[in-house]
């Protein structure tokens, strides 16, 4: 057979060289560079190169960079970027670490692989806290995600349901001027202050209820404590997490006080569930009032058989959550920083009284109508935002394929953080970054706002996973604190100042309560009455 085949070729190419003298030139330059261009392809394949991994710090053997991690993420991340740059990895036992903290960096991340990045990795104390990774905060990217997000905007987010719970808050924000005024000339924790006027609006606006009276000042006060502690369990490493093997041992104890905290939390849900069930199968045909959040999720949840349409009762009550949870106890804390940073700030004070006194007038409490024309207050806000964001390295991120981020490979599965305090600090951003100084958001050509489109000030995240409660959180922080201000003259108790050491978890707190004493600023004392 080869001998035959052999033969035809020879027999072929001695005509063609007979018939055509050039053709035997032309073929074999074409053979030639043919089979330079394979073998150049098949070196390029058995040698493409693989990007490393990012830079890091090397740890010690199995247990990685974890006995020198520390309790402090945010400064830790700050220190380890100005040794390895703006990303770099961190081996902590089995599990692999990126932090990102550049603005070119975190573009690559959210918005030209927002897509691949959109997944969460969270840690067992937050599995165990949003009922597996079910809901808004926690779930990973996918058409159930996509429906609670959907639920959340379109339901709570709308424009009627925004106006009425601006309303709701209104009540409570008079509520809570009232009881100050009772205790005029007396030390204030703002904080609390701030955590009850919250949680009120909020828990009313979405079933209808409040924590008034001595004995929902006590369910109140466990709430914040409870809150507060579940914040730091989020952001704790946890060996746990690192070491799967030794999960079952819960060796630090994480996951047993998540989910006593979640236990404690759920049974109020549970019971406030039980209740409007129960109301909704004894009442009668009448005139339809406003639906509150809950009446609208339980509807949701009867559309059985239509999974694009219904929800389980976990993800009901996850979405509960994720309102209770993250959204009281981020703008509780926020309240909190934007209040101290303006006492320790005297001038800056100043300039919010003297634009509150213009606007509002002494004669008057503040009112929805007024809250576009406080700019030097919204801007005192954004520059607290700026130096204490609420979750400092945002949720963590996750990639649901490899990806290379700045030339480096981020494997599958790595939890990917975005250090937000990092670069609202970097003076290659900001100028004199540690001072607080509202008047770099006046400018009109700033375009720093909370949208997430500017990556040099984004506290609320940005791409696909941006926090979806900013449009009411940004109302309530402005209405919250322009009221307090307004309504009060703040100052320190004698002997004290302000204390802006911070603790850290995923929202970070002050380390220490905010305590001021307020005397009535307003020229009505009935205005503290009504």
């Amino acid at each position: 057979m080869s001998n035959s085949v052999s033969a035809m070729w020879s027999w072929w190419w001695h005509a063609v060289d007979q018939k055509h003298d050039g053709s035997r030139a032309t073929l074999t330059a074409f053979l030639s560079i043919l089979a330079v261009f394979w073998f150049l392809r098949a070196i390029m394949k058995s040698t493409k190169v693989v990007p490393p991994l990012p830079p890091g710090p090397h740890g010690l053997p199995l247990v990685g960079y974890l006995p020198f991690l520390g309790t402090e993420l945010h400064r830790k991340f700050e220190e380890l970027a100005i040794s390895y740059g703006p990303i770099y990895k961190l081996w902590l036992g089995k599990k692999l670490w990126v932090v990102v903290s550049s603005i070119s960096l975190v573009k690559e991340v959210v918005r030209d692989h927002d897509r691949v990045f959109a997944n969460r990795d969270p840690p067992i104390a937050a599995l165990v806290a949003s009922y597996g990774g079910g809901d808004i905060a926690f779930a990973p990217y996918g058409d159930d995600w996509k429906k609670l997000r959907k639920i959340f905007v379109r339901e709570m987010l709308s424009g009627a349901n925004l106006c009425g719970s601006q309303s709701l808050l209104r009540e409570e924000v008079k509520k809570s001027i009232r009881n100050v005024y009772e205790k005029s000339g007396s030390p204030i924790d703002i904080g609390e202050l701030a955590f009850f006027t919250v949680i009120n609006s909020t828990i009313n606006m979405l079933w209808g209820g409040t924590l008034r009276g001595e004995e929902g000042a006590a369910v109140g006060a466990q709430f914040k404590s409870v809150l507060a502690e579940q914040m730091v369990l989020f952001g704790k490493p946890n060996v746990s997490d690192f070491f799967p093997v030794l999960a079952r041992f819960d060796l630090q104890g994480i996951e047993r006080q998540a989910k006593r905290n979640f236990l404690w939390i759920e049974s109020i849900l549970d019971s406030v569930i039980e209740q409007r069930m129960n109301m909704a199968k004894e009442e009668k045909e009448g005139v339809e009032e406003r639906k509150d959040f809950l009446q609208i999720l339980l509807e949701i949840r009867d559309h059985h058989g239509d999974a694009a349409k219904s929800i389980s009762m976990n993800q009901l009550k996850a979405l509960l959550m994720d309102v209770v949870v993250g959204g009281s106890d981020t703008t509780t804390t926020m309240v909190e920083w934007v209040m101290s940073e303006l006492l320790q700030h005297p001038a800056a004070m100043g300039k919010v009284k003297e634009e509150l006194t213009e606007i509002v007038g002494l004669d008057s409490l503040v009112e929805d109508t007024h809250l576009p024309k406080l700019h030097y207050l919204d801007a005192a806000i954004k520059e607290a935002l700026r130096l204490h964001p609420a979750l400092p390295l945002l949720v963590p991120r996750c990639p649901g394929q490899s990806s290379t981020i700045g030339g480096y490979r981020v494997p599958k599965g790595t939890r990917v953080f975005l250090n937000v305090w990092g670069i609202h600090r970097d003076p290659k951003i900001w100028q004199n970054p540690l001072e607080f100084q509202p008047e770099r958001f006046l400018s009109d050509q700033s375009g720093l706002d909370y949208s997430g489109n500017n990556f040099n000030y984004f506290p609320f995240g940005s791409g696909r996973r941006i926090c979806p409660g900013v449009p009411l959180a940004e109302r309530s922080m402005l209405y919250i604190v322009g009221s307090f201000l307004h309504s009060y003259e703040w100052k320190l108790p004698q002997g004290t100042e302000v204390d802006l050491a911070d603790k850290f978890g995923i929202v970070v707190k002050k380390a220490n309560p905010m305590v001021a004493i307020p005397t009535p600023r307003l020229s009505k004392s009935e205005l503290y009455t009504q």
